[in-house]
């Protein structure tokens, strides 16, 4: 079992899983992270589940010798599309994702109403899942899910466009536009990217609905894992607390996980694809050294 001092490992097709990164260190200061990027081979939302699995079993294979003590999969898609997978292949692993705690929580808003509505907004993949339709109406079968696909939101942010652009405004008017006319009572942000623009969502939607962030909900799932396990470190912020590793050495990674995390991050490590493909792990010093820091 890993000890107590272990990372935390966050993975994603890309960077929208910082998202959740940023949401561990709001809820667990004390924490280590070890966040992996596949950007060489995003976008994971047009791959089959088969590609996407193995895509996800050898991001843990090489991040093996950091000895985690939990695994988060950061992205909607990958959930989705490998988590259950996944856990059955890494039995001793804590292997979580991002729907159930999504789904947890839109139920949570709409507890108390009667055959209530709930939107859902995500990938391509993550809405042709129907994940988020089936966490949702296990729990309450009689609830009305509305899940549409919104694809030109994550490449507008990874762009680097502002919530104020007028072309994110557009986009989410004509997606947002199909859902709203259902009245929903909450509104699934299902994509790990999207909590960048919660704040324009919650003013287009208006205050009677619940806007739900999947990367915040995913990040108290794992606290309270951890603190059922007893597996919480002390609380008192590190100074270095973050590894970052890409499969492309994007130059917007650093601009963009800046904006993502609020800080000022160190130069990610490049892994090649190849390196994945082959099964080499990877070199794993006694404690991170390569960290962010405001």
């Amino acid at each position: 079992m890993a000890s107590n001092n272990a990372p935390i490992v966050v993975l994603d097709s890309g960077l929208g899983g910082l998202t959740v990164v940023q949401a561990l260190r709001r809820v667990m200061p004390g924490e280590q992270i070890v966040y992996f990027g596949d950007t060489a081979r995003l976008p994971y939302g047009s791959k089959t589940a088969a590609t996407v699995t193995s895509f996800v079993r050898q991001i843990i294979l090489y991040l093996q010798p950091f000895g985690s003590k939990h695994v988060v999969i950061a992205c909607n898609t990958a959930t989705a599309l490998a988590l259950p997978s996944i856990r059955k292949e890494f039995p001793m692993m804590q292997i979580t994702g991002v729907i159930e705690p999504g789904a947890k929580a839109a139920l949570a808003a709409v507890e108390k109403l009667a055959n209530p509505v709930i939107g859902v907004i995500g990938t391509e993949a993550t809405i042709r899942s129907r994940a988020y339709v089936a966490a949702i109406q296990k729990q309450r079968p009689e609830i009305k899910v509305v899940a549409r696909a919104t694809p030109l939101l994550v490449p507008l942010i990874e762009e680097g466009r502002h919530k104020t652009d007028p072309l994110i405004r557009l986009a989410l008017e004509q997606y947002l536009q199909p859902i709203l006319e259902q009245k929903p009572a909450a509104l699934v942000l299902g994509c790990t990217h999207y909590p960048i623009l919660r704040a324009l969502v919650c003013d287009m939607v208006g205050d009677g609905i619940a806007v739900i962030d999947s990367a915040d909900q995913c990040a108290r799932d794992v606290q309270a894992r951890l603190r059922e396990r007893d597996a919480l470190q002390d609380p008192t912020p590190k100074e270095l607390w973050l590894r970052c590793f890409v499969t492309d050495d994007s130059p917007r990674f650093a601009t963009l996980a800046s904006r993502f995390l609020g800080v000022t991050i160190r130069e990610p490590e490049v892994v090649q694809p190849d390196l994945l493909y082959a099964g080499i792990v990877a070199q794993s010093p006694a404690e991170l050294v390569a960290g962010a820091g405001v």
